[in-house]
């Protein structure tokens, strides 16, 4: 399997759908290539756009507090989006451009081959356990996928507009990755019943 350097290049200039006319550039994904955790977003934000990073707004800020307080340095998690290029108005990714974009993040998890992957909000949630699901009922709940643990938490630009409780609530989360982390690597077992049925849940890119 080629270097994730080499697969960021190519998707540098990646033009597979829409978003790239508008993008100002391609946010592929930083951090270690073979992290045991990997965190997935939806997809990059203005600043994200601006700067070349996922997570580098308010969100980001959050995201690496909550890094801080289990003792995991950011540069010691790989951070991905399922679209690489930021959507006009922060507006979830079309079906289309999903489709698009989903072999890169498929070959970064593949490459990576991180031992727990958090995703951040329903939307990420729902695209890595391939199912509709409610992210206020599921959060904080281990799944496996392919012998790896998925911990679906809510979306750190959520967050921010939840106040304190929801602070609370993002940092169990992120402790239960730390735990996971300190745990076996689980094997590989059939996907699980039905998830709970998704909800209504706030834009989650605003705070990017």
């Amino acid at each position: 399997m080629r270097p994730l350097e080499a697969a960021a290049d190519e998707a540098a200039s990646c033009a597979r759908c829409a978003l790239a006319a508008e993008r100002t550039q391609v946010v592929y994904g930083v951090g270690d290539s073979h992290a045991e955790l990997m965190l997935v977003g939806e997809g990059p934000g203005f600043h994200e756009d601006e700067q070349g990073e996922p997570f580098v707004g308010a969100a980001g800020k959050l995201l690496n507090r909550m890094l801080g307080e289990v003792g995991i340095e950011r540069s010691d998690v790989y951070i991905a989006n399922i679209v690489k290029c930021r959507p006009p108005g922060n507006r979830d990714p079309l079906p289309e451009e999903i489709e698009a974009c989903t072999p890169w993040l498929m070959e970064q998890i593949e490459s990576i081959d991180p031992k727990a992957i958090g995703t951040l909000g329903r939307f990420a949630g729902a695209f890595i356990l391939d199912q509709p699901i409610s992210i206020t009922r599921i959060r904080g709940q281990r799944f496996t996928r392919d012998g790896r643990v998925v911990i679906p938490t809510l979306h750190p630009a959520a967050v921010l507009r939840g106040g304190e409780k929801q602070v609370d609530l993002l940092r169990e989360d992120f402790r239960t990755m730390m735990q996971v982390l300190s745990e076996p690597r689980p094997s590989a077992s059939p996907p699980p019943p039905p998830l709970p049925s998704a909800d209504p849940e706030p834009d989650q890119l605003g705070l990017f």
